[in-house]
């Protein structure tokens, strides 16, 4: 078995093996009254706003769709609307089953819909990756300006299993200064290694060097206001998708602020860590809400925030199936003049 699909295979497998482990731990780990809660907010819930919620988020598929034109036309391509938002849909469900594939299939796929030129168009989307990697940066940064407490408070609750309100037994366990010190101590650390390894000094410095890169090429474009305007349109209905569902469940519909941010950025790293966010996503949004809404329904905190947790993830999940199958059947496919399709092999890209 040669070493590369070796890797291909942790890559694919293991977070499976993770969002599997925690669906299942998720459940088993309730108690009667966890589940009975559980239940009975996914049948009560207000539908009307995760629908709402699904609306809002197809704007910002569309929105994407529209974006991703002002990054082509300066390099000279005109693509239509529908192959453009077809090969965005296909890449995110590819991204459910290959995690950091749905980028390479979105440039084929606009190779075999368009003809442009999969290393053109996996620059545009790269570059793209690069402008949305700054934006969650900042609103993570954002989220710890204003809930750096409740951070640590979810993660000594989760440790002294309290999502009931019930005080915790003794202090618990030190997280805040533990925390602190592994990033003073892994900062020092990286600093070393970025002064003695090259290799890893060059890497890191490709990596900050291709996200300005990405950055700065947005001034570039023909219409880098609309650009802009469009990425606005993306995270604020990205944002609106997230939050609108809290008013499904009474117990939530008063969430603060603070609460969204963070319920927010958690479900964002559980989708980095499995495929699509399986098991891990569901999970930490579920902490957290269970974490907000403890003072004030302690009963019933974990089941509705698990329940919410779900109804989030599964109701975006099965829209991106829904949308990503219907455009993988609705994209054209272009075929050279002897017959052979025209679509590029990305097996050996190493960006992937």
């Amino acid at each position: 078995m040669s070493k590369k699909l070796v890797i291909t295979l942790v890559k694919t497998v293991l977070p499976l093996f993770l969002g599997s482990y925690l669906i299942w731990h998720s459940f088993t780990s309730m108690s009667p009254k966890d589940e009975i809660q559980f239940y009975k907010a996914i049948r009560e819930a207000n539908y009307f706003w995760i629908i709402l919620g699904l609306l809002i988020s197809t704007l910002a598929f569309f929105s994407r769709a529209y974006r991703w034109k002002f990054a082509l036309e300066p390099l000279g391509y005109k693509t239509k609307f529908w192959h453009r938002y077809h090969a965005i849909m296909i890449g995110y469900l590819i991204n459910l089953t290959i995690p950091r594939a749905g980028e390479a299939s979105r440039a084929a796929m606009l190779y075999r819909s368009d003809e442009v030129p999969f290393s053109t168009s996996f620059g545009t989307i790269i570059a793209e990756r690069a402008v949305d990697f700054v934006i969650l940066a900042s609103l993570g940064a954002f989220t710890a300006y204003i809930a750096y407490d409740d951070f640590f408070a979810i993660i000594d609750q989760i440790k002294n299993y309290d999502f009931g309100g019930n005080p915790s037994k003794g202090e618990g366990f030190p997280w805040k200064t533990v925390i602190s010190a592994l990033l003073v101590v892994g900062g020092v650390f990286a600093l070393y290694l970025f002064l003695k390894k090259q290799a890893l000094r060059l890497k890191i410095i490709g990596f900050v060097k291709d996200v300005f890169t990405g950055l700065f090429s947005i001034f570039k474009l023909q219409s880098p206001i609309a650009y802009i305007g469009h990425t606005v349109i993306i995270w604020v209905s990205y944002l609106l998708m997230f939050a609108l569902p809290f008013f499904a469940l009474e117990q939530t519909n008063n969430f603060p602020l603070s609460g969204i941010f963070l319920g927010f950025i958690a479900g964002s790293i559980g989708i980095v860590l499995t495929n699509g966010g399986i098991g891990t996503y569901p999970v930490l949004v579920g902490l957290v809400v269970a974490f907000y809404i403890g003072k004030d329904y302690p009963e019933q905190a974990l089941g509705i925030g698990t329940a919410l947790g779900w109804i989030i993830w599964l109701s975006q999940t099965i829209l991106m199936i829904i949308l990503g199958l219907i455009s993988l059947v609705l994209i054209p496919k272009n075929f050279t003049e002897d017959g052979k399709n025209s679509i590029p092999s990305i097996e050996n890209n190493d960006n992937i």
